[in-house]
């Protein structure tokens, strides 16, 4: 673990920490002093004053054990060699350099400590046999400093740990955020779908309405209300439609969505058109109600058929053929005969059938447009229609 990467401590959780390293050593700095031997004046001296004199400046040089981990725990190390009050400073050091899980920074601390600790002993003449001073100079060292690494290292991978577990779940927001934006350009991205088939509809009528009222001049007055009144009825409701998807651009996230056209809403789009001015016939042998994502793209394909050929055979004949069953495909034809009189084409966009396409390919449809053998053009969809759970 790195040191800019180990966590903060405050001002209570330092305090405790140093609190509890001056508390460890008091045990052994009273031992020593209960064991030693009568009549060392000096030694007796260095060990009321010098001796908490060293462990108060470890003590105090551990504020800065993580900025420098490896010189602090050193020099705590060593310096704890002229203080027994100094062990608990030793021991917090060891502790807090072995949270990094760095072996060779933590054996260096460990030698150090354990040879402190051995000439610790040495410089305090106690009255005690060769076994009794092996075992403080070796055992009792070693041992201490491997339960000290024991609860470094521990400590060390719990940060791992934690640390981990907050990445992960940061991580997981991030791609929450981000999943939830896709769907917001996603849905917005259908919603761009819907007013171009929705308005290049309306337009393609009133514009060949519009073309129709301009280049004849031998219409009778009602048939040229009539067209009036056509491209008025169609105007009003390209804009009341507009008004729609922008009232879904603009709703609550929580306000649900108007209802779409589907299937039942075919006759409706065939009369529009005939009364638009086109000559289109509808023949329906659907058996049964297909769900209302699948009717909604067979009303996008009639609609997209109805729009070209208003927009490129003027005149023309169009039949829309509708059949297909459930557990079967529902097929969707749109044909028109070559157009019988030329009239000035309106703008387009070019992005009506790739636009269609993908819907269909959505829905794991296939859509085949092109010229028919009479000169005029077929639009074919064929959607898969599977039986609903209550039809099997």
């Amino acid at each position: 673990m790195n040191t800019d990467e180990m966590p903060r401590l405050g001002g209570w959780q330092q305090t405790w920490r140093l609190g509890a390293a001056a508390a460890a050593g008091v045990p052994v700095w009273l031992s020593a002093g209960v064991l030693l031997t009568n009549g060392q004046a000096a030694t007796d001296s260095w060990f009321a004053i010098g001796d908490p004199l060293v462990a108060l400046g470890c003590v105090t040089l551990l504020l800065w054990r993580r900025r420098f981990p490896l010189a602090v725990a050193m020099t705590v190390a060593i310096a704890s060699t002229a203080s027994m009050l100094a062990t608990g400073a030793a021991l917090l050091a060891l502790t807090s350099i072995s949270t990094r899980r760095r072996p060779v920074e933590i054996g260096s601390v460990v030698l150090a400590y354990v040879v402190a600790s051995s000439l610790a002993v040495g410089l305090y003449p106690v009255e005690d046999g060769d076994g009794a001073t092996w075992l403080e100079r070796a055992v009792v060292p070693a041992l201490t400093a491997g339960i000290a690494v024991a609860l470094g290292t521990a400590v060390g991978a719990r940060r791992v740990e934690v640390r981990s577990l907050r990445e992960r779940a940061e991580s997981a927001e991030r791609e929450q955020a981000a999943r939830a934006a896709q769907a917001r350009a996603l849905e917005r991205n259908r919603i761009a779908r819907e007013m171009h088939d929705v308005l290049a509809h309306r337009i393609s009528l009133v514009a060949m309405q519009a073309g129709v009222l301009g280049h004849r001049s031998n219409l009778t007055p009602e048939e040229s209300s009539t067209l009036l009144r056509g491209i008025a009825d169609g105007s009003q409701q390209a804009l009341e439609e507009l008004r729609d998807v922008l009232g879904v651009l603009r709703a609550d996230p929580d306000r649900p969505e108007p209802p779409q056209p589907s299937l039942d809403r075919v006759p409706e789009l065939v009369d529009d058109a005939r009364t638009s001015g086109l000559d289109a016939t509808l023949t329906s042998t659907v058996a049964g109600t297909p769900s209302d994502a699948l009717g909604r793209t067979c009303y996008r394909v009639v609609q997209e058929g109805l729009t070209n050929a208003a927009k490129h055979a003027p005149g023309a004949g169009v039949s829309v053929a509708l059949e297909g069953a459930a557990g079967g495909e529902l097929r969707v034809t749109v044909r028109n005969s070559r157009a019988g009189a030329r009239t000035v084409r309106p703008l387009s966009s070019g992005f009506g059938l790739p636009g269609l396409g993908e819907r269909v390919a959505l829905a794991d449809g296939t859509l085949d447009h092109g010229p028919a053998p009479d000169g005029g053009y077929v639009l074919t969809a064929r959607l898969p229609w599977p039986l609903q759970p209550r039809e099997r």
